[in-house]
């Protein structure tokens, strides 16, 4: 089985001798870097037309060379692995600790290959540089492949049962406890939004609950979106649309990948996970447009379309994390279409309560290469979301602001007094780029872990 840890082994000076090194060339500047590093290989990039571009990448006998443009992206080195056969390379020219980390897990992003379902290839196996931490690297980089993992698994293989083993697995590797609430057991302990949007589906909708760590350190509770499967319920979507919605769980997917290197890194946190799963299907019991609920904080929910069900689980969830006023709530969450308008593929949208926070959250996604770009909670659009007969609608009307509304209304369930903040992600990426293959993708976890690393450093 091909692992993140296939793609990367610790450094080894023996092992690194003998293998095949890989440079970074920028293209400024690249006849002068040509002469100073590689003259030899002048009449190979010159034949094959390479000066550097970013991304481009030329194969020599003994050497290979990535084009890292104007050196803004750090990950480029993403771009060799789909190129390269197995065997041992090592970066010749990756620079200090810190870009040697990013070069070094571009490398291993790049590597990715989903082989559930069918054989892949042994990936190309990059040596460590001496700088670089590989026990962190090794838990960043399993992360990685763990969200993408789950994203890419079809909903036969990836339900709400088979979401709670992902968490139950992760969980006994660092003795977390884990609570699902099932079926009429939601109605049962107050979760009835989290019931309505499942109960039409064969298999029954949950509430995961993992914690972990010390009671009396900081409560920082993470919320993902786990809607394991989105036919828009009754009001169903087309075909092109229903077609990716096995990555609608991409939020709880990012969540415990996020609390996967949360845990691995020990950090002075009270750890907890909170994921509703649910397949958003048509049956006799399907809830309808119009329909009001009470939800778990009491204020009662018209549904205008049911294919805005990502945002009623995550309320009741939202809802439960707030009783115990943890330091922080994050929430993640593939909810909505205007995100994707507003920002395409690529940037994750965030909200904040906290204006610190999200300045460092912005600061850490340049530094490590995982950009996040704030939103407004712009309460000016909280109208849009009246009712006339309930104490909100969970959806707007209007083709305006889908993605701020959805927001506002999640902060509804969230205190004032408790800091929150939300991520609007795709958890996917619709065409390879280096380091980003197609297919599930892990938003804005890693800019999360380096500041929740710098905010609550290592326990013990």
């Amino acid at each position: 089985m091909v692992t993140s840890t296939s793609a990367f082994v610790p450094h080894d000076s023996e092992r690194a001798r003998k293998a095949t090194p890989v440079w970074l060339v920028p293209e400024e500047g690249f006849d002068r870097w040509l002469e100073e590093h590689a003259i030899g290989y002048l009449l190979l990039a010159k034949a094959n037309r390479f000066t550097g571009q970013q991304g481009r990448v030329l194969i020599a006998a003994d050497a290979v060379f990535v084009g890292t443009g104007d050196e803004q992206d750090k990950l480029i080195s993403g771009a060799a692995p789909a190129h390269l056969p197995h065997g041992d390379y090592f970066l010749a020219n990756a620079g200090d600790a810190e870009r040697s980390t990013l070069a070094a897990l571009g490398w291993v992003m790049g590597a990715y290959q989903f082989g559930k379902y069918r054989d892949v290839a042994e990936p190309p196996v990059l040596i460590l540089p001496e700088n670089v931490d590989a026990d962190s690297f090794t838990f960043i980089a399993e992360a990685v492949w763990l969200a993408r993992d789950l994203v890419n698994t079809p909903t036969e293989d990836m339900g709400p049962e088979h979401l709670a083993d992902a968490v139950k697995a992760v969980a006994g590797r660092y003795k977390a406890q884990v609570k699902v609430t099932e079926g009429v057991s939601l109605l049962k302990q107050n979760f009835p939004l989290i019931h309505a949007v499942g109960r039409a589906a064969e298999r029954a909708p949950r509430l995961i609950d993992l914690t972990w760590g010390d009671k009396d350190d900081p409560k920082i509770t993470l919320v993902g979106k786990g809607v394991c499967f989105d036919t828009g319920g009754l009001n169903i979507k087309g075909g092109k649309g229903m077609g990716l919605m096995k990555k609608d769980m991409g939020g709880a997917a990012n969540a415990l990948a996020l609390a996967s290197m949360i845990m691995a890194a020990k950090l002075k946190v009270r750890l907890r996970l909170l994921i509703p799963a649910v397949e958003n299907n048509i049956s006799g019991n399907a809830y309808r447009p119009g329909d009001v609920f009470k939800s778990r904080n009491g204020m009662t929910v018209e549904i205008s379309n049911t294919d805005a069900e990502g945002r009623l689980v995550l309320c009741d969830a939202l809802a439960l994390a707030a009783e115990e006023t943890p330091a922080h709530i994050i929430s993640l969450a593939t909810l909505t279409g205007a995100a994707r308008v507003a920002l395409g593929s690529e940037l994750a949208p965030l909200y904040a309560t906290d204006d610190s926070f999200a300045q460092d959250i912005t600061k850490a996604g340049g530094k490590v290469q995982d950009p996040v770009w704030r939103m407004p909670f712009w309460e000016n659009y909280a109208s849009m979301l009246s009712s006339s007969i309930a104490d909100i609608n969970h959806a707007s009307d209007s083709g305006f602001a889908g993605s701020i509304t959805a927001a506002l209304y999640l902060k509804k369930f969230v205190p004032e007094k408790i800091p929150y903040t939300h991520f609007d992600i795709y958890a996917w990426n619709p065409s390879d780029r280096p380091a980003h293959p197609k297919g599930g993708e892990a938003f804005a976890i890693r800019a999360l872990f380096d500041v929740m690393r710098e905010r609550y450093p290592q326990n013990g």
